[in-house]
């Protein structure tokens, strides 16, 4: 799956507004995550997953932080994100299927956040984009 010129323009005119904010927003996806699919807690036991907590935001802001990386290399996400599948593939064993849920989760804090800018057509690239990352970070577990 390659992404055209207007889902990468999309991507990346969102990320920049995404970027400021994006320990807050990753941690309210990994909020999200874990209250609609609580079995994904199990990989987070070490941390304070309560609201607003700084475990919460660093690792929500490492998650956004690198798709911010993979959107500023469109063109080479494998090498980009190469050692992030390792990482989950071989060392924490994440269950590949979470990718899925943080995806949908990532996506509705967009849209609750930037409702004008996450129009169905940046909605699509995003989904698009994300699906083709996840794709990337499972692509070890074989």
């Amino acid at each position: 799956m390659t992404l055209t010129a207007s889902e990468a323009a999309l991507i990346q005119s969102l990320w920049a507004k995404i970027a400021p904010q994006a320990n807050e927003l990753g941690a309210e996806a990994l909020e999200r995550l874990f209250l609609s699919f609580p079995q994904t807690k199990t990989y987070f036991s070490h941390f304070d997953l309560s609201h607003g907590s700084a475990d919460l935001l660093n690792h929500g802001g490492k998650v956004l932080n690198a798709l911010g990386n993979a959107a500023s290399h469109l063109d080479d996400l494998a090498g980009t994100l190469s050692s992030l599948s390792d990482l989950h593939a071989y060392n924490l064993r994440v269950d590949p299927g979470n990718f899925d849920l943080l995806s949908h989760t990532i996506q509705v804090v967009l849209a609750a956040h930037f409702q004008a800018d996450f129009t169905p057509d940046a909605q699509a690239a995003w989904d698009k984009f994300i699906s083709e990352v996840s794709a990337v970070l499972t692509s070890k577990y074989r």
